[in-house]
C-alpha cells in the first residue's frame, strides 16, 4: 500500500474516506515547503510590537492593530475580509498607591502594586487587611464575616496546603468572592517571583468592579502574610482609572466551504493585549500565527469542503467582549448552528499536538491526524488528546452553546509565562522557530478537518453540555461569573 493511501485510511478509517482525501499527504508536504520557506508570522509580530506596540482595545493602538491585520489579510489575497464592530466599556488605567499602614495610621512602607481592570474610576480607601488564603469560596465560608469591611489579601494561586483537587479561580472569581462577602477592596499577590507584578481584569462581566483591585508582588504577598499572623495592619489605597463606551472591531477572514460552506471550522485568537508591554506572548503568538495560517491557504490555493473563518477577536483581556458578541450576534441572526468546530489559540507556539477540549470522541481522530502530521517531521510529537475543558478564553463562550473546541499543545520554555501579563512581554521573548512550527503543524490539521469525511465532535444539546461542564468541575467558577446558562440550579 502507498504510504499515502496508509494515511488516508489512519484520517478517515475507509475506502470512502481514501477518496475523498485523496492527496492529502502531498498537501502536507507543500504546506511544510512553504512554511518553513515563506512563514512571515515571525516578521509581521516584530513589526507590529514595533511599530505599534501594545493593542489595548478601545486604545488608539488597539484600533491601528485591528487595521493593520485587516490589511495583511487583504494583501494576502483574501476578497471575504470584514470587520465585525462590538461595543464595549472601555477601561484603562491611571495612577495607583498603596500604603501599609500601622493600626494607629502611621505608614509603615509603600507596596509596589498595579491595578487590575475594571477597579473603579476613582479610589480612596482605607481598611484593615486580612488573609483569604486563596480566595476561594471555602476559605470565606470558614469565617464569612471575615472579610466584610477589610481589604483582602489573597494568592492568585492555590496557597501551600491546598487540598488536593482544589481547583483554583480566575482573578475575576476571586475578586466577586471578595465583592460577595463585603470586602473593600482586594490585593492579589503574582505567584511568579523577582518583583514580577501581573496586570488583566478583575471582572466577571467587563463592566467596572465596585470595589478596587490590585496586583501586588510574590515577595510582598508572602511576607505580608507572615506579619499578619503577628498584629493588624491596614493598607491605604489610591487610585484613578478611565471608563466609557468604545468601539472595537473583530477582523474576520472567510475561506468558503467547496461542497459545506455552511459548515464553519473557526481558527481565532485574541489580537487584543495589555497596555504594561507590546503582549508578544499573548497573544502576538497565536493572532500572528493565525494571520500566517490563512496567508498559508492562499499562498497555496488549499480548498476545504468546509468553511474556514479565520477569526481575530478584540475586547478578550477585558472579559471575551470579541468573542461574546461574535455568538450573540450569530444567536440573533440564527446562524449559530453554522459553527461546527472552534479552534482558538491563545499564547499557542510550537505545536507538538493537539488537544480536543475535552471531547472524548474526538481523540482517535486527532491522534491519527497527528501521526499524519508527525510523519511529516518529528518535531511534532503526537502529544495529543481528548484533553479537558477549561474557561477564560475566546473558546469560552462557544463551548457554553455546546459546540466542540480544541487547541494545540504548547512546547515553550515556562519562562516565558513569568511575563504573562506583565511589563516584560516582548518580542525578545520569542524564538521564530517556535511560530514556524505553530503555523505549519496547525495549518496541517486545519486541512485535515476541513475535508475529513465526517466531523469527529458534533455540537451537544443544552442537557448535554450543562453535565459536559459539571463533568469538568466548571459549574462553580461560571456560577460565580454569572456565566451559567441554567438559572435557580
Amino acid at each position: 500500500m502507498k504510504k499515502h493511501v496508509l494515511l488516508f485510511t489512519l484520517l478517515t478509517g475507509g475506502v470512502s474516506g481514501m477518496m475523498a482525501q485523496d492527496g492529502l499527504q502531498t498537501v502536507f508536504e507543500s504546506i511544510n515547503t512553504e512554511v518553513l520557506s515563506n512563514s512571515k508570522a515571525y516578521e509581521t509580530l516584530k513589526e507590529s510590537t514595533i511599530s505599534i506596540g501594545h493593542r489595548l482595545t478601545g486604545s488608539v493602538n488597539g484600533k491601528k492593530a485591528e487595521q493593520q491585520v485587516f490589511d495583511l489579510l487583504k494583501s494576502y489575497g483574501y476578497q471575504d475580509v470584514r470587520f465585525q464592530p462590538f461595543e464595549v466599556e472601555s477601561w484603562s488605567r491611571g495612577h495607583v498607591h498603596l500604603d501599609l499602614l500601622s493600626t494607629s495610621g502611621e505608614k509603615i512602607e509603600e507596596l509596589k502594586a498595579v491595578t487590575l481592570a475594571h477597579s473603579p474610576v476613582r479610589v480612596n480607601e482605607s481598611a484593615e487587611i486580612v488573609d483569604m488564603g486563596s480566595g476561594l469560596e471555602e476559605d470565606y465560608l470558614a469565617n464569612p464575616g471575615k472579610a466584610k469591611g477589610k481589604i483582602v489579601l489573597a494568592s492568585l494561586w492555590l496557597s501551600a496546603g491546598s487540598k488536593p483537587g482544589t481547583q483554583n479561580l480566575h482573578r475575576s472569581e476571586k475578586t466577586a468572592l471578595a465583592i460577595k462577602y463585603g470586602a473593600k477592596g482586594i490585593m492579589l499577590f503574582n505567584g511568579v517571583k523577582n518583583g514580577v507584578l501581573l496586570t488583566g481584569t478583575a471582572s466577571v462581566t467587563g463592566k467596572l468592579n465596585p470595589i478596587p483591585a490590585v496586583c501586588i508582588t510574590n515577595e510582598d504577598g508572602l511576607r505580608l502574610r507572615e506579619m499578619l499572623k503577628e498584629k493588624q495592619y491596614h493598607a491605604k489605597l489610591s487610585m484613578d482609572n478611565h471608563s466609557g463606551p468604545i468601539k472595537a472591531r473583530n477582523v474576520i477572514a472567510t475561506l468558503p466551504g467547496t461542497k459545506y460552506p455552511n459548515e464553519k471550522i473557526i481558527v481565532c485568537g485574541h489580537l487584543d493585549s495589555w497596555d504594561l508591554a507590546t503582549g508578544a506572548t499573548d497573544n502576538g503568538l497565536g493572532s500572528f500565527a493565525i494571520v500566517d495560517m490563512a496567508r498559508t491557504f492562499k499562498k497555496l490555493n488549499l480548498k476545504t469542503e468546509r468553511t474556514i473563518e479565520f477569526v481575530l477577536f478584540m475586547g478578550e483581556e477585558q472579559g471575551l467582549l470579541g468573542s461574546r458578541a461574535y455568538v450573540a450576534d450569530a444567536i440573533k441572526k440564527k446562524s449559530l448552528d453554522q459553527v461546527k468546530y472552534v479552534f482558538n489559540f491563545d499564547m499557542s507556539a510550537n505545536a507538538i499536538g493537539f488537544t480536543a477540549g475535552g471531547r472524548k470522541e474526538a481523540e482517535a481522530f486527532f491522534k491519527s491526524t497527528g501521526e499524519a502530521i508527525k510523519a511529516i517531521d518529528t518535531v511534532f510529537q503526537n502529544k495529543t488528546s481528548a484533553g479537558g475543558a477549561g474557561l477564560h478564553s475566546d473558546h469560552q463562550p462557544f463551548m457554553l452553546q455546546g459546540i466542540p473546541t480544541a487547541t494545540s499543545v504548547t512546547n515553550i520554555p515556562s519562562e516565558v509565562f513569568r511575563c504573562y501579563h506583565a511589563d516584560c512581554d516582548d518580542i525578545n521573548l520569542i524564538n521564530r522557530s517556535w511560530m514556524v512550527d505553530q503555523v505549519r503543524f496547525s495549518t496541517m490539521f486545519l486541512y485535515a478537518i476541513g475535508n475529513a469525511a465526517e466531523l469527529p465532535a458534533k455540537r451537544m444539546d443544552d442537557a448535554t453540555t450543562k453535565q459536559f461542564l459539571i463533568d469538568n468541575k466548571l459549574k462553580e467558577a461560571l456560577q460565580i461569573a454569572g456565566d451559567w446558562r441554567w438559572k435557580g440550579e
